[in-house]
């Protein structure tokens, strides 16, 4: 088991924590520069969704994760970072001034959702933010001058200033440096004073409350941030699909947004990126599946959603902490063999418990 001697505050704050953490992140990122030479062009545009998945999942991994606010209708959030950056590329903006613009609409609109979050809470938080869901959806279907209606809307490729990023190659590097900038901020946004304020509030907003923690400014500032990054993970999306619609953006991708950072770990950042491996990935096992299935279930048409419903109450039933929490169990086990306790993690749960696990 490795111990960490700490004889310094820079010890304390820095990312990587020891050598391991160094070589290991240090070789993912070779192996993530190196992809395009190494993988075919299919399983490459794979690893971009992969990672504009990862960064939705980290605007909600912050909502939900980390300040504890219900969002069944994040999807909507990607909506508008989509569609606001195909309006604002068919009139000639620069990609990094439609991203831009795109960030800061998607913001605005999580403060505007995020009122609600003053006043209501859990399941009631959720059905709000349901209902937002449903009326941007119609918005974008009706509002046909600007969307195009359920007709939908064309993208080009982005456009840097003159330079197209127009192959699966320049979009993939685009998609990672975005990935990592907003990776490295949410880590340390997490350890500034205002991410250990979020977790106050998760944990109790009596006790934050109490200690000094403006609650409306902070759920709000987490909304708006949510939707932000959110918003960034709809203009690449939209690029990356070259079409969107409204459809695009209802109920079911909001689900398959809560499902990513449930079955990925709530409350982990590595979380967010199991999680968007898995959803990618759960389409093709699932096409895979029909064939040795019954053709009366393999050829049903929401065979799909009902494998993400089981999976999801799966995981809240048997692995509350997600893929991410599985992989810290195993290691915990392999570091104390034998020595390990099957109550290990059982215990340490009694002692985080608060009114928000009540």
């Amino acid at each position: 088991m490795r111990f960490l001697f700490k004889t310094s505050y820079n010890q304390d704050i820095t990312l990587a924590r020891h050598a391991g953490h160094r070589f290991w992140y240090g070789a993912l990122m070779a192996a993530l520069l190196v992809a395009p030479w190494v993988l075919p062009e299919y399983w490459l545009a794979q690893v971009s969704f992969v990672l504009i998945y990862a960064i939705a999942g980290l605007g909600l991994m912050l909502l939900a994760g980390y300040t504890g606010q219900v969002s069944i209708g994040h999807a909507a959030f990607m909506g508008v970072g989509a569609y606001t950056q195909a309006v604002l590329s068919a009139m000639g903006w620069p990609f990094p001034l439609a991203l831009a613009a795109s960030t800061a609409l998607s913001a605005l609109v999580g403060v505007v959702v995020g009122v609600p979050a003053l006043r209501v809470k859990g399941i009631y938080l959720g059905i709000a933010t349901l209902a937002f869901g449903f009326i941007v959806e119609e918005v974008l279907a009706r509002w046909e001058s600007v969307t195009g209606g359920n007709a939908g809307i064309h993208l080009k490729a982005p456009n840097l200033f003159g330079w197209k990023l127009d192959t699966n190659e320049s979009f993939y590097y685009l998609c990672l440096v975005l990935c990592v900038a907003i990776t490295l901020g949410v880590l340390n946004l997490l350890r500034s004073p205002t991410g250990r304020a979020f977790v106050a509030i998760r944990d109790s907003e009596i006790s934050a409350q109490s200690m000094g923690i403006h609650l409306a400014w902070y759920k709000g500032l987490s909304f708006a941030l949510s939707a932000a990054v959110a918003g960034i993970a709809g203009a690449l999306y939209a690029h990356k699909m070259g079409f969107i619609s409204p459809d695009q953006f209802s109920l079911q991708q909001s689900v398959e947004l809560l499902l990513l950072v449930v079955v990925g770990g709530l409350g982990f950042v590595h979380g967010a990126f199991l999680g968007a491996i898995f959803v990618i990935s759960m389409p093709q096992l699932i096409a895979l599946a029909k064939d040795l299935l019954p053709p009366a279930i393999g050829q049903a048409a929401g065979l799909q959603g009902v494998v993400y419903g089981v999976v999801l109450v799966a995981f809240v039933l048997f692995e509350p902490m997600g893929l991410y929490g599985r992989w810290l169990k195993v290691r915990t086990w392999f570091q104390l063999f034998p020595f390990y306790r099957k109550g290990l993690f059982k215990r340490q749960k009694s002692f985080t418990k608060s009114d928000r696990l009540k």
